[in-house]
């Protein structure tokens, strides 16, 4: 029978002498988004397939006496406490100057791990990968430690996706191969996450998969490990083993799910639940690296987070199962009985034999007779209807008055582009998809006619469609009244994708998504002409930016000048 890993049993059994490593680390600590337990805990750690230890065990410290409504900077408002544990506290909170959700830790300035909490955020801010939650903010201040990082309402938490059942084999596989890549990135800047556990680990509504507490979580819990890669990398197997059996690669419970028999070890995937995928149990005992399992096999471990997702690409890709539709219900034939629709009383039908037809001329002379005949009466047929015709027309030519010119009527035609200025009355900053503000009090440099002034929209990192975290930001234009738009110039600094959006004729208020505007045209580039194929009549029209070009290490949109004719 294959055995565990070495690394796996003393996590697991971790009962011993250390107060420390005996205080709780469940699932409900790993990220303010977990709203499980709030108090402290005693039951025994549940981390399972994580050999860091404990780097400074101190007695347990009080969190800091904070309350709903407390701020911090005089920006952030405590809003709930979701976590209070070994000295530190957890929160949602709102940023009252951008006007958004986000998520604080909070410790007390002489706490034994605040350091290395403040250097933990503040690498973990600088990896700027939108694979992982994003510290916004690591501040020091009145005898406080916080810091603050992203807060995802629309995501859901890989816990409660496993609590509804093992994953289909397309899913799990996006699992491991996401999470994979992007702790591979994360090594390769040097920073572990050493807690990656279900609470970790986040599922968009659009399927991306991220990471939050990268090297955070376990300096909050003064957690180091000798060999980081391999911690991070048997976690991932352990992530994937769960998603793939319900089942906790380990023989304690924890997360919710239900630990390996005792005394059984670690046993494959597919040996533990029938009809998992082949490739995808193979890939997580690489993961774990149980030297039984993986001997029996003929495939090497996994040690570190690159070779796994080395090992994941290598795989034929697993496509997602056929979509599937309800069967058409069945044809159902109506009939009327002919002649009592309609009457007071229902008669019964009575059946008459079809009269025959005489039976057709079966001889040669009889068909080609028949055929003459036709002929005769087709052409006979047609020399009468075009005599009639020609007859007609004539008198209809007598008595016709003579034609005069009439005018052409203009209710109907359309209309031209007559280069008129259109003036721009209010424009507002539109970003529906995040935080609903992007520079609102430099909004008028975009339209003031100097294109030495711009707009800016706020910075993202990684990729230029936006950080790959939204579909557009952009400007509404308010024209003051329903005017016919037929070409929209726009200038930019950088080369930036943008799409002119135009609002219904008949909407009376500023619409709020961008779906309520219809696309009219796209381009690219640092002056984009947008004409759309005929010209329409509106009073908000969007200018819609879905590509910016790269400025002071990330990418950002700026909007020089705007100008509308008709």
């Amino acid at each position: 029978m294959a055995e565990r890993s070495t690394a796996a049993v003393d996590v697991a059994d971790n009962s011993g002498d250390d107060p420390l490593t005996a205080q709780a680390d469940t699932a409900a600590t790993d990220g303010v988004a977990d709203t499980q337990d709030n108090t402290e805990k005693t039951a025994p750690d549940a981390d399972g397939g994580d050999d860091g230890k404990r780097s400074d065990p101190q007695p347990v410290i009080e969190a800091p006496e904070l309350h709903s409504g407390h701020k911090l900077a005089r920006r952030y408002r405590l809003e709930e406490c979701v976590t209070r544990l070994d000295g530190f506290s957890s929160w949602r909170a709102v940023d009252e100057k951008l006007r958004r959700a986000v998520g604080v830790h909070v410790l007390p300035a002489d706490h034994p791990r605040a350091r290395s909490v403040l250097a933990a955020a503040r690498s973990a801010a600088l990896l700027g990968d939108p694979r992982f939650v994003q510290v916004l903010d690591a501040v020091e201040e009145n005898d406080l430690v916080y810091v603050v990082h992203e807060w995802l309402p629309d995501s859901t938490e890989l816990t409660a996706l496993l609590a509804a059942g093992p994953m289909e084999p397309h899913d799990a596989y996006q699992l491991v191969s996401q999470v994979s890549q992007a702790m591979a990135a994360a090594h390769r800047e040097g920073l572990a996450h050493l807690r990656l556990t279900p609470s970790a680990v986040l599922r968009s509504s659009t399927g991306q998969y991220r990471v939050r507490g990268l090297a955070v979580n376990a300096a909050l819990r003064g957690i180091s490990a000798e060999r980081p890669q391999r911690t991070d990398t048997e976690a991932i197997g352990a992530l994937l083993y769960a998603a793939l059996t319900q089942r906790w690669p380990y023989d304690n419970d924890a997360y919710g799910l239900s630990g390996l028999p005792k005394d059984v070890g670690l046993i494959a995937p597919d040996q533990v639940r029938a009809g998992v995928h082949r490739g995808l149990s193979e890939i997580a005992m690489r993961a774990l690296a149980n030297d039984g399992a993986t001997a029996s096999r003929q495939e090497p471990p996994c040690t570190t987070p690159d070779e796994l997702a080395k090992a994941v690409a290598a795989m034929p890709r697993i496509r997602p199962p056929e979509p599937e539709f309800p069967a058409p219900a069945e044809y159902q034939r109506t009939t009327y009985q002919q002649g009592t629709y309609g009457s007071r009383q229902t008669r019964p039908a009575v059946t008459q034999p079809l009269p025959q037809p005489p039976a057709p001329l079966q001889s040669r002379t009889g068909k080609a007779l028949k055929w003459a005949v036709s002929a005769l009466l087709i052409a006979a047929l047609g020399l009468g209807s075009w005599q009639v015709a020609d007859k007609l027309l004539d008198r209809n030519k007598e008595k016709e008055p003579p034609r005069t010119t009439q005018p052409e009527s203009t209710e109907n035609k359309q209309p031209e582009n007559s280069g008129r200025p259109v003036e721009i009355v209010e424009a507002y900053d539109f970003d529906p998809l995040g935080d609903g503000s992007e520079n609102h009090s430099q909004i008028k440099s975009a339209y003031d006619g100097d294109p030495s002034t711009s707009w800016p929209t706020s910075s993202y990192r990684g990729y230029p469609k936006l950080g790959n975290l939204k579909e557009g930001v952009g400007l509404v234009l308010d024209l003051g009244k329903v005017q016919q738009v037929g070409k929209v110039e726009v200038t930019f600094e950088g080369a930036t994708a943008v799409e002119l959006r135009t609002a219904p004729e008949s909407a009376g208020s500023r619409p709020g998504a961008p779906s309520d505007y219809a696309t009219q045209a796209s381009e690219k580039g640092s002056h984009v002409t947008l004409t759309p194929d005929k010209p329409v009549k509106t009073r908000y029209v969007l200018i819609w930016l879905t590509e910016l070009p790269s400025a002071d290490g990330g990418y950002r949109g700026q909007v020089a000048d705007i100008k509308i004719t008709s």
